[in-house]
């Protein structure tokens, strides 16, 4: 912890300090009874019960959210201390599940303090939440007997909006203050991960109405939290698929996958598509001289530059080595031409800090430059293996007539790969 920037450890500390100060002062707002004590040992179990058969999923999708917020399903079992429990029981429920997911699914293995964090980013969002409750029902907890009608329900849904965007904000700044390098939108995460505490807070509302009139259908909803826990780890796979692990673009496979049906979806609807073959210049020299290290570090750079070059709906995949690829449906020779060029001219502007700085070689790579082939359907090809050998035979052709250009295939049958002088 002692080794972050002096802003993020400052904002960190304040916000630690700060959800310290919101136990204190509603400790003593609302008493503890018995059946507050029961309430509390059946979350708190099906807390540990919960986590305890979901570890090792768990486990993945931590490692898997590094750098992003991590969307959890604790939540279900927070929101229903939140409405049922008074604020020290409520603060017990998360202390107990951060300290049971940092022994259980972290190992005790460093990082502590990132669970103390998430953990007062909690009770801070816990503490809004409940004074929208109260605000809302004119009641502290137990507020489930008072959640009731149109405006009940308004109370509830409001609540469970604070609960989620208070700790989201909070969390999200302190991923952009770690990770000042990174491109912002990764902070954000998935938009598809809301649908997570979306749903923890939905489990959680009806795992509180249960406790108040059936608490003995509470094994039952059991099964509820361990089979969203399932059916969160397969988008990760799924992602693991579909993503080159280097450089966060699309998989050669997944890329050739949504390229023959972007290219069957264009010959039906008698539209166009473009394909841009993007090898860089001289990268073996780049990775001899500095490094495989910083090899990667320049693909990675890379294939952000083009990432951010393209437009919306285009695909970007990286297709082996140094070479990348890009589909851009429905453009035409006029649009394929000036994305293209847009693409070199930002990997031209790249810059990379050399992770391992080698005797006698510069701190920064710079200078980078890039030849790219594009081929249109159907007006270079319409068969898919055609166009594609296209745009790699117009990037030979690029290499020869002197490299960082754009060269735009001809048909098929013109094309020859010329002799490059020297090595690529």
């Amino acid at each position: 912890m002692w080794k972050l920037t002096t802003p993020v450890l400052g904002y960190v500390l304040a916000l630690d300090a700060l959800a310290l100060v919101v136990v204190v002062a509603t400790a003593a707002l609302v008493p503890i009874t018995a059946q507050a004590l029961l309430w509390c040992g059946l979350i708190l179990a099906g807390e540990i019960v919960h986590l305890e058969a979901a570890q090792r999923i768990e486990r993945i999708r931590e490692l898997a959210a590094d750098g992003r917020p991590h969307m959890h399903l604790q939540s279900i079992w927070i929101f229903a201390g939140l409405l049922l429990l008074p604020p020290p029981l409520a603060t017990l429920v998360i202390v107990v599940s951060y300290a049971h997911s940092w022994v259980r699914v972290y190992k005790r293995r460093g990082v502590i303090h990132r669970k103390v964090f998430s953990g007062a980013t909690v009770i801070l969002a816990c503490a809004a939440a409940g004074a929208v409750l109260t605000t809302g029902t004119g009641h502290f907890a137990p507020y489930v007997p008072y959640l009731d009608g149109f405006g009940g329900m308004t109370a509830l849904l409001a609540s469970g909006i604070v609960y989620f965007g208070l700790n989201y904000v909070l969390v999200i700044v302190a991923i952009l203050m770690s990770n000042p390098g990174k491109p912002p939108r990764q902070a954000f995460g998935n938009p598809s991960d809301v649908l997570i505490v979306l749903a923890a807070v939905g489990v959680g509302c009806g795992i509180a109405l249960v406790m108040t009139v059936r608490p003995w259908l509470l094994p039952v909803l059991m099964v509820t939290p361990v089979a969203l826990h399932i059916g969160l780890l397969l988008p990760q796979f799924q992602a693991a698929a579909r993503t080159d692990s280097k450089t966060a673009l699309l998989a050669p496979e997944f890329w050739v996958q949504l390229a023959r049906s972007e290219l069957a979806r264009a010959a039906e609807l008698s539209s166009t598509a473009g394909v841009l073959m993007i090898d860089i210049d001289h990268f073996k020299a780049i990775d001899d001289s500095n490094g495989h290290l910083a090899g990667d570090e320049v693909l990675r750079a890379v294939a952000a530059a083009i990432q951010g070059s393209v437009r919306g709906g285009d695909y970007v995949g990286r297709f082996g080595g140094d070479e990348f690829v890009v589909l851009l449906p429905g453009a035409t020779s006029t649009e394929i031409a000036a994305i293209a060029d847009r693409i070199r001219t930002a990997i031209a502007r790249v810059e990379v800090r050399v992770p391992v700085i080698r005797p006698g070689k510069p701190e920064v790579i710079a200078g980078l430059t890039a030849s790219i082939g594009a081929a249109v359907y159907p007006e270079t090809a319409t068969e898919y293996t055609i166009l594609l050998q296209a745009a790699d035979d117009a990037v030979f052709e690029a290499k020869a007539a002197g490299r960082d250009r754009v060269i735009l295939a001809t048909t098929r049958s013109e094309l020859t790969r010329p002799e490059i002088p020297d090595a690529l």
